[in-house]
């Protein structure tokens, strides 16, 4: 079903990455493999640590805590509130407040997977030819994970071989030096890579895409001004976008089902698969465990995260992707058709009746939440997270595919380059109508205007929050009035969020956008249960204290202790 080139066998060639990410990577070796026993020329060996360097990078996404958790649970979107009668809260609670520490489980994690595949990107390195296709797949990984670890940490090792001395640490460097390696890494492999499309395997407009993000979050990294990265950034989204040979997928939800190999709009992908590659909890972490039935689901999900109202709120009359990526509402249970085909939310509603607000007996997911942890959400509070297919029997969400890269993305990038160029505005206005048009029934609803994107952002930002217990107790409302008008291309922003919602970007987009006084939305707005702060250092996360203690050389990111 989904295409792999290599073999992605389970011994763990633990003997590579010693030291390699700086933190704690003792993995089980089994039998008597080290570099003595095992030729590391093979190519069927070099073939499999190739395989383990994309394995890595599905734990870096999917990974408990990971990638995808990381970017959406800070943000003004989604989170994971403590459940009332049920747990949750802890290290989600810091997420959503912004005050997490070195310790955060979420840090450990990304920082150790990146690590994991940057060391078996640089083992191939050493024994691949000096060209090739394979040689530049690498490449591209490590600086992949290299982009991450930029974006999150700032100041991190940089490793380019596994050919070292016992006893070495890894050594620190600036962002800077970081970014400037990733930069030079991809335009040398551009070439190389070849253009043509591998589900799951990086091509020349996989490296053009990251190459973009680099480049249009250079201001945001640096705390700069300086519009010749925007013009680096249009020229990388406009080579995918005219040469690419991508186009929009005919439906939005095509790019989020178990299988999307055959979306004409992804560029690059995560593939999963739910015997081999199980990895998106999604089903389980977001719905109601009566909610399964509404998908013909067999597992019994959790009931944890959920959107923040005020989000759900600033979505527009008419856009679809408020269904498409939100259960809300009562819940119906599925049905099958004539040919056993399951249809979700096609049945009668499903009996539910603990913290009933509504009255009726059934499940009826509120849009309005509590608080994150004052008492916290009760259990039938908050939309649900459905964007990513739910596989009926039990299958879940678990082999579901990530989009990393699609075409809206570098439509997105385009638009918005150029409206900070303040040129070809129009163009810009056409091209975000051209992704909204097939998530509106009509014309009219779809289409964006220059003055709709340069305006302010319509998100109702502000402190919101019931700190009375009682699911039907609403008294004690804790908030102050802050909106989005003072946001710069706010309209732009709030495009963003419904088009991207749950493809980890938020963060990294409202680390990017600025308000009038030139704080970053993720600093300067509050939402929900997070307050507004004027304290840059949130922007990048601490270095892991994991980290730290391994490696004596690293010094903490400035602002935390």
């Amino acid at each position: 079903m989904k295409i792999t080139k290599y073999i992605n066998f389970s011994i763990v060639l633990g003997f590579l990455l010693t030291i390699g990410a700086c933190t704690d990577l003792e993995e089980t070796v089994y039998d008597k493999l080290t570099d003595e026993t095992i030729d590391v020329t093979d190519p069927t060996v070099v073939g499999s640590m190739m395989g383990e360097v994309y394995a890595q990078f599905r734990f870096l996404y999917w990974g408990w805590n990971g990638y995808f958790d990381v970017m959406e649970e800070c943000s003004d979107t989604y989170m994971t509130p403590k459940r009332v009668g049920i747990g949750w809260g802890d290290l989600y609670i810091n997420m959503h407040k912004h005050d997490w520490i070195s310790t955060q489980g979420h840090l450990a994690g990304l920082w150790h997977y990146a690590y994991l595949g940057i060391g078996y990107a640089n083992k191939c390195l050493d024994v691949l030819p000096e060209t090739g296709s394979d040689q530049a797949e690498m490449r591209f990984m490590r600086a992949l994970n290299y982009y991450i670890l930029l974006d999150a940490f700032r100041n991190v090792p940089l490793i380019t071989t596994q050919d070292f001395e016992a006893g070495y640490l890894p050594e620190q460097v600036t962002a800077k030096e970081i970014y400037e390696f990733c930069v030079t890494e991809l335009n040398a492999i551009k070439d190389e890579l070849g253009t043509e499309k591998y589900h799951g395997y990086p091509n020349r407009y996989g490296a053009c895409m990251v190459l973009s993000k680099l480049y249009l979050n250079y201001n945001a990294y640096f705390e700069t001004n300086d519009n010749t990265y925007y013009e680096k950034a249009l020229a990388e989204v406009e080579e995918v976008i005219t040469e690419g040979g991508y186009s929009l997928a005919p439906n939005y939800l095509d790019n989020f089902k178990a299988d999307i190999s055959t979306s004409p709009e992804v560029i690059f992908a995560i593939p999963l698969d739910k015997k081999n590659a199980s990895h998106n909890y999604l089903v389980n972490k977001c719905l109601v465990g009566a909610g399964a039935a509404a998908y013909g689901y067999d597992g019994s999900p959790w009931n944890g995260s959920c959107a923040i109202p005020q989000f759900i709120e600033s979505y527009e009359e008419g856009d679809n992707r408020l269904a498409y990526t939100w259960a809300g509402g009562v819940q119906l249970t599925a049905t099958e058709d004539a040919s056993g085909e399951v249809i979700p939310q096609s049945g009668d509603p499903i009996s539910f009746t603990t913290d009933d607000w509504a009255g009726q007996g059934v499940l009826n997911y509120s849009v309005n939440v509590h608080s994150i942890d004052n008492p916290g959400a009760y259990q039938q509070e908050g939309y649900r997270f459905v964007k990513s297919e739910i596989v009926a029997g039990d299958g879940g969400t678990y082999g579901n595919d990530v989009a990393f890269f699609r075409l809206a993305d570098a439509m997105f990038i385009k638009a918005e380059c150029l409206l900070r160029l303040g040129r070809d505005e129009q163009v810009a206005a056409d091209l975000i109508t051209e992704v909204r048009s097939r998530s509106f029934d009509s014309a009219a609803e779809a289409q964006r205007t220059v003055a709709d994107l340069t305006g302010g952002s319509v998100y109702d930002y502000g402190h919101r929050e019931y700190t009375s217990e009682g699911f039907n107790n609403w008294e004690t409302y804790v908030f102050t009035i802050e909106g989005g008008g003072d946001i710069e291309l706010g309209g732009l922003l709030d495009d963003l969020a419904w088009e991207f919602v749950g493809e980890h970007h938020r963060r990294q987009d409202l680390v990017r956008f600025k308000m009038a006084d030139g704080r970053s939305v993720f600093n300067g707005k509050s939402w929900f249960c997070k307050d507004a702060t004027t304290e840059s250092h949130w922007n990048y996360f601490p270095i892991p204290k994991d980290a730290l203690d391994t490696n004596i050389s690293l010094v903490q990111n400035e602002g935390y202790n």
